[in-house]
């Protein structure tokens, strides 16, 4: 059998052949982030994108039963934190364009709750795939009521909105270097800070809440956060090779734009408008069973048979078992995508055998 072409794979033999070790890298790998998104945000590197997540949920004053608006369509860690602060999330459904929280249920949902004397306490949006949401609008929602925003982007490094980047629109952004994401710290993560206090705060917390002693003293909570010298220095030698990273993974969708531009029932995810520009961390599709003949679970398991790894869409967070009974306000739109999406191999290394093998293995099915 031919060799497994994953979803998003990084090429670990080449990042440890390139990767200098320097004491100091955590620094210094702080410092470049900061350089490649610019808006003078302030940068802390962490173990995961959820403690990002997190500390930006202290840092917004979150506690005990306050509320907190968030993004139904997404990774289960975008939501975790907000039960880590015992606090309790409302989620939001997402609009079709960019398949992020809709701004119209977002202002619907917070108006809803002033009006009850509970209004929330932050809003989490997050950019899915790759693809920028409409932050803009969502911005003047969150100042309009005075509410902290947290930009979860964790697959939107490079992405950015009218040439501004992904993570660096709210009060806190998120930044995930996962294994699977486009630039990987092999786990890892950065929170986004708009001041030098903020900053400091987040890297006190994050260090166990140790203070200037001498001796070990801790006057509150603090966590195992900081990301390690080892990671740091594998994200500082990526970095250097993001726009590369990013070119490849257009390429990619372009590919997968041509491949299926004269199969019906079929669309792929893709940017609308030339202010959104997207990084296609994954490059997905939406599949009509009715007008395609088959389903997003039947090209999944043709995929599977020629060890082609694929996988569906996010399962929605108001329909996860851990979950139940939380609010919802949508029409249906995250559960579509759930049900008939599926994300596509589209790493940075793929090659044009692996290609030719995934369009020959889509290609049986239609």
């Amino acid at each position: 059998m031919d060799s497994k072409i994953y979803l998003s794979k990084p090429n670990f033999k080449e990042i440890l052949i390139n990767t200098s070790f320097k004491d100091n890298n955590v620094l210094n790998f702080e410092v470049a982030l900061e350089k490649y998104l610019g808006s003078n945000k302030k940068i802390v590197a962490l173990n995961s994108g959820t403690s990002a997540i997190h500390l930006a949920l202290i840092l917004a004053g979150v506690q005990k039963d306050d509320l907190v608006i968030c993004q139904s369509f997404t990774f289960v860690a975008t939501a975790n934190p907000i039960l880590y602060q015992r606090a309790k999330p409302i989620f939001i459904d997402s609009e079709i364009e960019k398949w992020s929280m809709c701004p119209l249920l977002l202002e619907q949902t917070i108006k809803k709750y002033i009006s009850l004397n509970k209004k929330p306490k932050a809003i989490i949006v997050n950019c899915n795939y790759g693809m920028p949401s409409k932050i803009e609008t969502i911005i003047s929602i969150a100042k309009f009521y005075d509410i902290k925003l947290i930009e979860d982007a964790a697959s939107g490094l490079g992405a950015s909105y009218k040439d501004q980047k992904c993570g660096t629109f709210g009060d806190f952004g998120i930044i995930s270097f996962n294994e699977n994401k486009i630039l990987t710290t092999f786990g890892g993560g950065a929170l986004i800070c708009k001041s030098e206090e903020d900053k400091n705060r987040a890297i006190y917390l994050a260090s166990q809440a140790k203070e200037k002693f001498d001796y070990y003293q801790h006057s509150e909570i603090g966590y195992n956060y900081k990301m390690d010298k080892l990671s740091a220095s594998v994200g500082l030698s990526e970095l250097k090779n993001i726009e590369q990273y990013i070119l490849s993974r257009r390429k990619i969708h372009l590919f997968y734009v041509e491949l299926f531009q004269n199969m019906e029932g079929i669309h792929v995810f893709h940017n609308s408008d030339d202010n959104y520009f997207s990084n296609h961390w994954l490059t997905c599709i939406l599949i009509n069973e009715k007008l395609a003949g088959f389903s997003n679970e039947d090209m999944s398991n043709q995929l599977l048979k020629d060890n082609i790894e694929s996988r569906p869409l996010w399962k929605p967070m108001h329909l996860q078992p851990v979950f139940k009974g939380c609010p919802f306000y949508g029409d249906g739109v995250s559960e579509g995508l759930f049900n008939s999406g599926l994300c596509l191999p589209s790493g940075s290394n793929l090659t044009e055998n692996d290609l030719e093998r995934i369009s020959t293995s889509i290609k049986k099915i239609l």
